[in-house]
């Protein structure tokens, strides 16, 4: 059984240089809300289709990365569990930190693939070979975006990133062969 979904010929030839995602967190891993209980503590939500399609970039040999403004508790365990390669929380501004997590991943701007929703990722953006947006993230950074998800932040945006990059690797039929022979799961 062939897999259904197609790509658009030049963003998979675009992205066929590219051997890691940096990613932000809020608006790209997340919806962007935040809640908050009576003690402060605060509550993120995560989807697992963008956990899988991590998983499957992971285990085609693409380096994943994480540049964050934000640092919880929470958001590191959910990282840690993602087994994430580099995590940079905290940052601000977010440049350096993703200048350092490239520098110990071994990968040029070119070879970078880069999801932002907001103005602290436009400098990310603006350098990476390859820009992602989420359909809700801020005009201005739709605009630098290479391609916008058809999926929501939160929702399976960063899975649909995940999908393009292993079909410009021509991973993508392989990968669904094998999850239907059953020989990788969750």
């Amino acid at each position: 059984m062939s897999p259904i979904q197609g790509f658009d010929p030049e963003l998979l030839l675009k992205a066929q240089g590219i051997r890691g995602l940096l990613l932000d967190v809020d608006g790209v891993l997340t919806d962007g809300s935040l809640f908050v209980g009576e003690a402060g503590e605060t509550f993120k939500r995560f989807h697992t289709l963008d956990g899988y399609g991590l998983r499957l970039l992971r285990l085609q040999g693409f380096v994943v990365m994480v540049v964050s403004g934000k640092d919880s508790a929470a958001l590191r365990h959910r990282l840690q569990a993602l087994r994430i390669d580099h995590l940079h929380l905290g940052a601000d501004p977010k440049l350096p930190a993703a200048q350092s997590a490239l520098a110990a991943a071994g990968l040029g701007w070119h070879e970078v693939a880069v999801a932002g929703d907001d103005w602290p990722d436009a400098p990310l953006l603006a350098r990476a070979g390859l820009a992602f947006a989420p359909p809700s993230a801020h005009v201005e950074i739709r605009h630098l975006a290479h391609h916008v998800t058809a999926a929501l932040a939160g929702a399976g945006a960063v899975r649909e990133m995940c999908d393009i990059l292993l079909a410009a690797k021509g991973q993508y039929v392989n990968a669904w062969e094998q999850a239907l022979a059953s020989k990788v799961g969750h």
